[in-house]
Formats: C-alpha cells, sequence, structure tokens
C-alpha cells in the first residue's frame, strides 16, 4: 500500500518543516498555515520515505522535513512518475506539476554531506480538491486522462523587450491564440537574447514541468546576438524540422524574406519546442498554420493517441 508517512510544515519561509499530527488541504493554495502555499504550481512538494532512508545510510542524520518536503510518501518512485498525474489522498486530490527543482544555494545538508536528494528526487504538486489528510493515509494513484489539455510554455527573446525598451507583442499573442486552441498555457517568459539562459529555461521547462510544448518568439534572424536555433539545437534529443519547414514554407507566400529565418524545431524527452518569428504578425500566421495538426504529434509524444498509417 502506499501511504502518507509524515506531514511537515513551516511557518515561515526559511526555517525547517517540523512535523504535524494532520492538515487541511486547500484547493489551489495547498496546506493551510503552511508558508509555501500560494497561487503557484509548487503548492505541496513530496519526497520518497525510501529516499530519505537511503540518504540516511549514508550518515546523515536529517529529520523527515528537513529538506523542505511538505509531504513523505511510502511506496511511489516519485520522480518517474509523469508530471499531470493526480493523487487522492481521502477526499483530497493533488497534481503532480513539477520533478526536482534548482539549487541556487546549497543548503545545510549540502554542506555537511556533499549532497541533497531533494532537488532530484522531490517533486511538487497543486491542491486540485481540499481535504484533510493524515499520516498513514492511503494514496491512490489516478489514471492519467486522455482528453486533458495540452499544456504550453511561451518564451519571448528581445533585449529590447527585456530592457523595457519595447513592449512585447509576440508572446501575448501566442498565449491569446493557444488558450482560444484549448492549450493550458503554464508559463510565459521574457528574455534577453542568447544562448545560455534560453538552454537552462528549455531544460527546465521540459524535464521539470514536463510542457508538452514550448514556443520562442524572436531570435532566429541574422543578428549577432539572434541565437535562438542555437540553443534550440543544443537542448533537444532529435529534430522535427518539418514544422519549421513548413512554417517557413507557409510565410514564403506571404513575404519573400521569410527565406532569412533560420528556426528550427525538434523534441527533449517528451516535450516538443518550436522556434516562432519575432514579428507579432508573423508569429501569429506560422502558429495559426501549424496549431491543427499539431495536436497529432503532441499527443504521440506523451503517449495518449497512436500512430496512424494513412
Amino acid at each position: 500500500m502506499c501511504r502518507v508517512i509524515a506531514i511537515c510544515t513551516s511557518e515561515k519561509k526559511g526555517t525547517q518543516k517540523k512535523e504535524v499530527p494532520g492538515a487541511l488541504l486547500k484547493a489551489d493554495w495547498g496546506i493551510e498555515g503552511d508558508a509555501h502555499a500560494g497561487k503557484w504550481h509548487r503548492q505541496v512538494s513530496m519526497l520518497a520515505v525510501e529516499k530519505i532512508e537511503a540518504f540516511r545510510a549514508r550518515g546523515a542524520e536529517v529529520d523527515y522535513g528537513a529538506f523542505g518536503e511538505n509531504l513523505i510518501v511510502e511506496g511511489y518512485d516519485l520522480r518517474n512518475i509523469p508530471v499531470g498525474t493526480r493523487f487522492a489522498i481521502g477526499e483530497a486530490v493533488l497534481e503532480l506539476t513539477q520533478i526536482g527543482k534548482e539549487c541556487h544555494s546549497h543548503c545545510a545538508i549540502h554542506k555537511a554531506m556533499g549532497d541533497c536528494i531533494m532537488p532530484r528526487e522531490g517533486v511538487f504538486t497543486r491542491v486540485i480538491r481540499g481535504g484533510k489528510i493524515r499520516p498513514g493515509d492511503e494514496i491512490q494513484k489516478l489514471p492519467l486522462d486522455a482528453e486533458r489539455p495540452f499544456t504550453a510554455a511561451v518564451i519571448t527573446l528581445s533585449d529590447k523587450g527585456y530592457a523595457g525598451e519595447r513592449e512585447d507583442k509576440s508572446g501575448p499573442r501566442a498565449c491569446e491564440m493557444l488558450k482560444a486552441a484549448g492549450y493550458e498555457v503554464i508559463e510565459t517568459l521574457l528574455l534577453p537574447d542568447g544562448e545560455e539562459r534560453l538552454k537552462k529555461e528549455l531544460i527546465r521547462l521540459a524535464d521539470q514541468r514536463q510542457v508538452n510544448v514550448i514556443f520562442t518568439t524572436g531570435g532566429t534572424g541574422f543578428a549577432e546576438r539572434d541565437v535562438t536555433p542555437e540553443a534550440t539545437r543544443a537542448v533537444c534529443d532529435r529534430m522535427a524540422m518539418g514544422i519549421a519547414e513548413a512554417i517557413r514554407v507557409h510565410s514564403l507566400a506571404i513575404t519573400d524574406r521569410a527565406m532569412l529565418s533560420r528556426a528550427v524545431s525538434g523534441i527533449r524527452g517528451k516535450t516538443l519546442i518550436v522556434n516562432l518569428p519575432g514579428s507579432p504578425k508573423a508569429c501569429g500566421e506560422g502558429l495559426e498554420y501549424i496549431l491543427p495538426p499539431l495536436g497529432h504529434g503532441l499527443g504521440i509524444l506523451r503517449g495518449t493517441e497512436g500512430e496512424c498509417g494513412r
């Protein structure tokens, strides 16, 4: 049986979480009274007791809550459960939203042991339905809904936009079109042109948040700082150039300058990454063209749709 071993909370951020006898989960908020609750995607953190025990076996003296986890659970290899999976604990329902997290500054555990398991083994959830929980409660993993919306992220690359010298119109235009098409846009970012920051965000969104598709807009031209295609190629496991080529062909019917686009498209894990033009008009035209057939490919990637051999 998979069950809750312990529940930990903290009243203030930056303080260690301590065990509590029970907790109230509030929908779209988290654990009542916990400092990390709020309207975001990391409302309740989970860590497997098996990982904690293995860490203790290496000589670490750590209490439950020491890694910042809210729920210590038994029976699940959390890291290998896909984002979007839902867990029922009594009347409450949690949805997995992120695998692992970036460690910005090494915690006391890392400084003492040279390692910390939370960044790679911890997972994060949001509360879909509230309810009371306590140690010993059974956890049921619910089947993935094949009809759930595809998730998307939109990243705008623009030095002037990032500096506040130009309004970003392409990113909001893409978000508006995606939402109208039924996608759930879970993150939007405005970044300066450049390769390293973009690579870092593409990896995070694909690996930790497991977003179905990431659209970038901007940075695909001939300027020295236009390196969006290079960053995209660097993080992809496989290329899917038919999408980028289709956008170019479609755009060429509108303007011959479309031949100057260096945009690419590819796949990292189960995430599709598509470069769109930086111009709001061209961005909208390209996205409008590829959206109708895109769902089939995304369904294959996440395993909810089969390939067809027409």
